[in-house]
């Protein structure tokens, strides 16, 4: 591979690697997170080369770096990592492994009345807030609360009450 001249744009990133790699480890405090640091700094360079006046390349890097660090803290403070350890305590959703839950729940569903199955289907499945919901039909938001209530009372006590006992053998 050919090295870039002192003179070019890589071969001037190049003689400041040392500085760079240096100030991404200290904002990182960690080797490994600084090398990634760096590694997206430069890309983020290299891929915006046309944005560089010709000025102070280390500032510009600089500024880069910077920007990318604090951004990248403030992803972490809206999105945690959550260590395995503590994972394994989360409860994980329950698979439907009854082919009949499926049939119960739209039968369940079928039964409802038109007024509360609506409302049920465009609060839980649409993800609409009860203002839009109570909008969308011409009802009160008192209504749209109370027939979801409702609803969901009326889906909870049919999928109970048509619950399978698994039969065991006799001992």
């Amino acid at each position: 591979m050919k090295t870039p001249s002192e003179s070019s744009f890589e071969g001037q990133i190049l003689a400041l690697l040392p500085a760079l790699r240096r100030y991404a480890r200290s904002l990182a405090r960690s080797d490994a997170e600084g090398e990634d640091l760096l590694q997206d700094s430069l890309e983020t360079a290299l891929t915006r080369r046309g944005q560089w006046r010709g000025l102070n390349l280390r500032s510009w890097l600089l500024t880069i770096m910077t920007r990318r660090y604090r951004n990248g803290l403030r992803y972490r403070t809206r999105h945690p990592d959550t260590d395995i350890e503590e994972a394994l305590n989360v409860p994980a959703p329950v698979a439907v492994s009854d082919p009949l839950e499926r049939r119960r729940l739209e039968v369940a569903l079928n039964s409802l009345p038109e007024e509360q199955r609506a409302v049920l289907m465009l609060v839980v499945l649409e993800g609409c807030a009860y203002a839009d919901v109570a909008t969308m039909l011409d009802i009160p938001v008192g209504t749209v609360m109370s027939r979801l209530a409702r609803a969901r009372q009326k889906i909870s006590e049919s999928m109970q009450a048509e619950n399978i006992i698994p039969l065991r053998r006799p001992k």
